[in-house]
């Protein structure tokens, strides 16, 4: 079967595509909206606020999530803030520049469409938040308080101290109770999501496991929406949760879904450094710390082994304000981490091993007092100096970029429908709205945006247009697919090996960072795609899975997990092998400008990389959406 790309993008200006879209787009009556069920896999900020809101509308919403409540999902873990467009504090922020900013920040390899509408509804977002009691920040006349981020020159964050998406995730939360205590949505704990059932090419279903008893089970659908998030933990060492994985998003490629630009993965700037070989996950700090923290190292390599106290101001390089003055320690994630980086790589980084830079909060501290510090940051120095034992008052943190977020995800038209028909993606588990590479405080803004506003419109237009009915859990490919995951499970249980899971894994993901990180070049990833299918082969031959399938097994969720790492990290390595350029969180150190900067080729890459599955072991074939703008023009970006 060949498939075409149809982004289906409204024609016209693009600040009215999507007032256009609403428009002309197909609705179903009220009345019967119960006639319709909706899947909803993950119940982060994304999930949740879809499943409530379609539980909201009328719709039958399933909603399913492997923690053992939605408000354990990992949007919690999000600090700094969320953008909008609300322009508060008068300093030149409107719907365009955000817009503009974040085509930019994204190196100019994103949707324009898209970012658009990301901006538009961006100022809703805000407001429904704060209905639900959201406890932004506020200045002292009462108004919400806002603060920068990378990659901006105006105010637009809204933040909840350091913990805006914990505060977020309750709104939702409570939102989408309401809806399971109303009987619109009926919530699936401890349940993960193992495969999806297409019925005449449509999405009509997935494969669940029970976490906790085991019981594999089928569940049909009228359509599926899929808010799983992404897939950093490829590279075992990632500041996702444990249980992050791309399990959802690749089963569904391996149905027919496209998989757009997985090569775009973001590299955080704001990390704590990696401590020793017994990590299994790393922290982020907030960048919003890089409001009042300034990034250093020192200018002399025999200067690492002291403490800053003994290397005076003259002998410290604050190389962002250095290299990038207008934008100084908010430049952009990509381009803070690969300084970081670079710094380190010539022997100046502090502490152990050299992986570190200073985030030094002495001025800001002198200028404001520590009052106001501990104010907008004291759970997050809290946090620090119960990881480190360091008091980040007294002395400045350390800092290292690792792996956080990821831009790419499974391809989706602007109504946010995958080419598989019925199969909607929303949030990090999509690719639409960042490009190749997110703005900070832009990942709870496109979760949210997706899952109150977009989604909710969208999908009726879906039903209202096509006509195939809802088969029963009965039906063949349910019963095919039901007997594909147990054969599946059997198998990894059989297998008997000496590794362990955890062993795998990591193996992968040092291969991965090493070769496919921060820096990636043709040899590397040569050698990461002749590699990974070695660890592959062997994973099947001599994993150690304990326990069996009709119990509580963690060793088998992460095996599952791991297996589609194997498969989707050599997915990851042809995309950056076959885009010869460096843009955003993709940098080919074979194309870089005679300063160090990412080095685009608009001619040959400006567009959407969508990878078929083709079988394992079997090259992917590559589909090309070419990326137009009709506001914007592409430049080189420089935050200098």
């Amino acid at each position: 079967m060949s498939i075409t790309l149809e982004s289906k993008i409204p024609s016209g200006p693009v600040g009215l595509k999507w007032s256009k879209y609403r428009q002309e787009m197909k609705l179903v009556n009220p009345a019967n909206k119960r006639k319709f069920d909706v899947i909803v896999v993950g119940t982060g900020l994304a999930g949740a606020s879809a499943a409530a809101t379609l539980g909201e509308l009328g719709y039958n919403v399933k909603a399913f999530c492997f923690q053992d409540s939605p408000r354990r999902a990992h949007s919690i873990a999000a600090q700094g803030g969320i953008n909008a467009a609300k322009n508060y504090r008068n300093d030149g922020d409107s719907v365009f520049r955000l817009f503009y900013d974040t085509i930019k920040g994204g190196d100019f390899r994103a949707r324009e469409a898209n970012v658009h509408r990301l901006a538009e509804v961006s100022v809703n977002i805000i407001d429904q938040c704060v209905a639900q009691g959201v406890p932004f920040a506020r200045e002292y006349g009462g108004l919400l308080d806002n603060r920068s981020f990378g990659g901006a020159q105006v105010s637009r964050t809204f933040y909840a101290r350091g913990q805006t998406g914990q505060q977020l995730l309750i709104g939702a939360y409570q939102a989408l109770s309401r809806q399971i205590q109303a009987g619109t949505v009926k919530m699936y704990a401890r349940t993960e999501m193992l495969d999806i059932v297409l019925v005449d090419g449509h999405a009509k279903g997935i494969i669940t496991r029970d976490l906790v008893t085991g019981k594999i089970e089928a569940h049909a659908g009228d359509a599926v929406v899929l808010a799983t998030g992404g897939y950093g933990n490829v590279f075992y060492l990632s500041t996702n949760a444990k249980g992050c994985n791309v399990t959802a998003t690749w089963r569904a490629h391996k149905k027919g879904a496209l998989f757009a630009n997985p090569c775009y993965t973001q590299i955080h700037p704001t990390c704590i450094p990696v401590s020793g070989d017994h990590q299994s996950k790393l922290t982020l700090m907030s960048e919003s710390l890089r409001n009042d923290g300034r990034v250093w190292v020192p200018k002399k390599k025999d200067d690492c082994g002291k403490t800053p106290h003994q290397i005076p101001e003259s002998d410290r390089d604050y190389y962002l304000e250095r290299k990038y003055p207008s934008y100084g320690n908010l430049a952009p994630r990509d381009i803070a981490s690969r300084a970081a980086k670079e710094a380190c790589d010539k022997g100046l980084g502090v502490g152990p091993g050299g992986r570190g830079v200073y985030l030094d909060f002495s001025a800001s501290i002198k200028r404001l007092g520590r009052n106001k510090i501990e104010e907008r940051y004291g759970n997050l120095f809290e946090m620090y100096e119960r990881i480190t034992g360091e008091n980040a008052y007294e002395q400045p943190m350390r800092i290292y970029p690792a792996i956080h977020y990821t831009m790419g995800g499974l391809w989706v038209d602007y109504e946010l429908m995958s080419n598989v028909p019925g199969l909607f993606v929303i949030g990090e588990a999509n690719f639409s709205d960042h490009g190749a590479n997110r703005l900070g405080a832009s990942a709870l803004m496109q979760g949210l945006a997706d899952g109150y506003f977009v989604l909710p419109q969208t999908i009726g237009g879906y039903f209202a247009t096509n006509k195939n009915g809802r088969p029963t859990a009965d039906h063949p490919e349910f019963k095919k697919t039901l007997e594909d995951v147990n054969t599946r499970i059997n198998t990894l249980l059989s297998i008997k090996g000496k590794r362990t899971v955890s062993d795998f894994h990591r193996e992968l993901g040092k291969l991965i960072w090493d070769n496919v990180g921060m820096a990636r070049t043709e040899a590397s990833l040569k050698q990461a795609l002749q590699r990974i299918p070695e660890i592959r082969a062997e994973f099947w031959e001599n994993v150690n899975v304990l326990g069996d399938g009709n119990e509580l097994n963690p060793a088998l969720e992460h095996a599952g997990r791991v297996a589609d790492f194997l498969e989707f990290g050599e997915l990851l390595a042809y995309d950056a092998l076959q885009r010869e350029e460096s843009c955003g969180g993709h940098f080919r150190e074979e194309y870089q400008t005679e300063d160090g900067e990412a080095l685009r080729n608009d001619e040959k890459y400006a567009y959407v990389a969508a990878w078929e599955y083709k079988g394992v072991d079997q090259f992917p074939v590559l589909h090309k959406e070419s990326l137009v703008y009709e506001e914007v023009h592409m430049t080189q970006r420089s935050y200098k």
